[in-house]
């Protein structure tokens, strides 16, 4: 099962799930609409997804443990941004090694020049997960992964909100998961250096901040 979390990505989620379902080994496409203003679900659904719909923004890691907790657990899941377009395609790479028993986590890491800011939140959740779990990560952030039910289990409940895929990493290295990081020719919409830009990654690093916290004191 494919998993995508949206919101307002009416003018890609159409593409992207449709290059999910043509993955082998995706049976169904779920997409959360978190909140869109768009037509974010009428296309995911014109496209084949199964769409869950939240009325009000609920945050990236919120929206996904809600829909983990309506969907029926496979064994193995897949995560996929909805920004992604037809070149969600090539994460079949990154599913490979996970049906293969290769891996329990492997994580897709984007081709050089795919970010839009100056790097500071990738190294700040890199440096986090190396300190806390001992695994050097390459694409830190990378919302593109694919797991087993018993890894996502040791991750649960995720993070909220984009601290979601920096807390699963260290997640899962603690809870002892054999965890990869596959190179795929992805390509999403970067954030970008104006004003939205860096209010979006001033979110992202507050949510990381608050996602590592509990785990930096062994809370969680």
């Amino acid at each position: 099962m494919a998993l995508v979390p949206a919101r307002n990505e009416a003018d890609r989620v159409g593409a992207t799930v449709a290059a999910l379902r043509a993955i082998p080994g995706v049976d169904e496409v779920v997409v959360v609409d978190d909140g869109s203003t768009d037509a974010t679900a009428s296309d995911a659904l014109a496209a084949g997804a199964v769409v869950l719909r939240i009325p009000r923004p609920a945050g990236k890691g919120r929206a996904l443990e809600g829909a983990l907790r309506r969907v029926q657990t496979p064994d193995v899941w897949l995560f996929a941004d909805a920004d992604l377009g037809a070149t969600a395609s090539a994460l079949e790479a990154v599913l490979a090694p996970v049906l293969a028993g290769e891996a329990d986590l492997a994580i897709a890491t984007f081709p050089p020049g795919q970010g839009g800011g100056f790097g500071m939140v990738k190294r700040m959740a890199a440096r986090a997960i190396r300190l806390l779990a001992g695994f050097e990560a390459a694409e830190p952030l990378s919302g593109q992964r694919a797991m087993t039910a018993s890894a996502l289990s040791a991750c649960r409940p995720i993070a909220r909100g984009f601290g979601v895929e920096t807390a699963m990493t260290i997640d899962a290295v603690r809870a002892g998961m054999h965890v990869v990081e596959v190179p795929v020719p992805l390509s999403h919409r970067p954030t970008g250096r104006g004003f939205g830009g860096f209010a979006h990654r001033g979110r992202q690093g507050l949510d990381i901040a608050l996602a590592i916290a509990p785990r930096a004191v062994g809370l969680r």
